[in-house]
């Protein structure tokens, strides 16, 4: 895969990042399948357990959202089935996970999970999340995932990809020095579209010094099933991590 070219081309105006995150950084469908019974049970009666309501005041800290034992809060953008949120969250018993996903049938998933297992350690939001971000306290993430998403490959939709230069300050303003962003992606585009809005940042550097380092899974990551897909169809993914700078 060849980065992108460090030029100014598809810089996002404020104007039309501003429009594009009004409608949201989703565009997908809410809801697919039918969901089973007990499943929509979750939907209605553990959901609005675990779900983040940002119509209420952020805590000081995002650990506050969680039961005590909680030292530090990650957040996974899109999550999918759940696969690598579940597994983050039960190798780190001590870190509080937000995943966010507005797939109805998503969320129902990740719910079965959750109770099957009686994992305490995740909270939900199904709305959009730049709004989050926006509502989240200053440096009160520790790390913020975005593995596979959409890449809206056609050009007039470019302004719906969850990166551009709104919510790459937004995650600085989450991240403290040191904290990471991690991006997972198939699609060769959008990859060298996220390292040209990330390199470009005064915030950010790339955790990059051998091709190795992006081209393989980080120590323990977990594939998801649509990654898993794109293995056997024969797309490589990259690996792209980049660290909060002071």
């Amino acid at each position: 895969m060849t980065p992108a070219p460090n030029d100014t081309s598809d810089r996002d105006s404020p104007e039309d990042g501003a429009m594009a995150h009004s409608r949201g950084s989703f565009f997908g469908r809410r809801k697919g399948h039918k969901l089973r019974s007990h499943q929509a049970d979750l939907i209605d009666n553990l959901l609005p357990h675990l779900s983040i309501d940002i119509a209420a005041p952020a805590p000081e800290a995002l650990t506050e959202l969680f039961d005590d034992g909680i030292e530090n809060v990650r957040l996974e953008i899109g999550f999918g089935g759940g696969e690598h949120l579940i597994a983050e969250a039960q190798a780190f018993p001590t870190t509080g996970f937000i995943g966010c996903e507005p797939y109805v049938n998503g969320m129902a998933k990740i719910l079965t999970q959750i109770e099957a297992q009686n994992i305490g350690n995740i909270r939900l939001f199904a709305g959009d999340a730049a709004e989050l971000l926006a509502w989240a306290p200053a440096r009160s993430l520790a790390r913020i995932d975005l593995i596979h998403p959409d890449p809206w490959p056609k050009r007039r939709h470019w302004k719906r990809r969850f990166v551009q230069d709104a919510t790459v300050a937004a995650m600085a303003r989450l991240l403290p020095p040191g904290g990471e962003f991690r991006f997972v992606s198939d699609i060769d585009d959008y990859c060298a579209w996220t390292l040209a809005h990330l390199m470009r940042s005064p915030d950010f550097a790339w955790l990059a010094e051998r091709a190795i380092d992006w081209l393989e899974p980080w120590p323990n990551y977990t594939m998801t099933r649509y990654g898993a897909k794109a293995e056997r169809e024969g797309r490589k993914a990259a690996y792209l991590r980049f660290r909060r700078l002071p």
